[in-house]
């Protein structure tokens, strides 16, 4: 498996924002949005270190945290991913999330014999550029532990969220996060678009991890 970088900080958004966190990041994506913060690890040419599922294991238990984020790129085109899962669930005893972009199947990696990871899913809005390759299938396969996050550059982005959290029920199935494209709209003006459209359950996040560190840092 491809490993861009490995280490401990916070989880920057999400459920567990705040928390203690083991990010793994995996080399390679299927998309390439607009406003990608981690465009370094997409690159062709992007250093890594090849590691195997029974090796990420180790580090992850050596550290002695117990939330662990697998992430990218996109950390599904990894080969053997399902058995990385499952070694950390069955021998690590650590809660798995999954950073995903939306635009790879979630039922293979829900039906882990081993236990379920808790996806946290992007869904690509039109300033990404990447909307046209989003598999709304995923929506049915997320439960109440997971999360939809919408990251908005636009009205007209915020339109479309509208849209789908009304089309696929969102709110009563997993959480739902609003995050702003850092630098091109103001989070104000994304809580005025929840009450106007009384999105209540729904939540917005500034990313944590942008705001304690600088913006461009890596391994934080």
């Amino acid at each position: 498996m491809k490993v861009a970088e490995k280490f401990i900080s916070i989880n920057g958004e999400g459920t567990r924002a705040g928390e203690l966190a083991v990010f793994v990041r995996f080399v390679g994506c299927n998309l390439r949005c607009t406003y990608c913060d981690t465009m370094w690890a997409n690159e062709p040419g992007c250093p890594f270190e090849e590691m195997t599922p029974a090796q990420i294991c180790d580090y992850v238990r050596s550290t002695g945290i117990s939330n662990v984020t697998l992430t990218g790129g996109e950390p599904l085109l990894q080969k053997r991913m399902e058995e990385l899962i499952g070694l950390l669930i069955r021998d690590c005893g650590v809660r798995v999330e999954i950073e995903t972009n939306g635009a790879v199947d979630l039922r293979p990696f829900a039906q882990i014999p081993e236990g379920r990871p808790t996806f946290t899913m992007d869904y690509k809005l039109p300033s990404s550029g990447c909307e046209a390759q989003m598999l709304a299938g995923n929506f049915s396969v997320l439960q109440a532990q997971d999360t939809v996050k919408f990251v908005s550059g636009s009205r007209e982005d915020l339109e479309r969220v509208a849209e789908i959290i009304e089309e696929y029920g969102l709110l009563d199935r997993c959480y739902v996060y609003f995050s702003p494209v850092f630098g091109k709209i103001e989070p104000a003006e994304i809580v005025d678009f929840m009450l106007e459209n009384k999105l209540n359950k729904a939540r917005i996040q500034i990313q944590m991890h942008k705001v304690i560190w600088d913006p461009n840092a890596r391994g934080v």
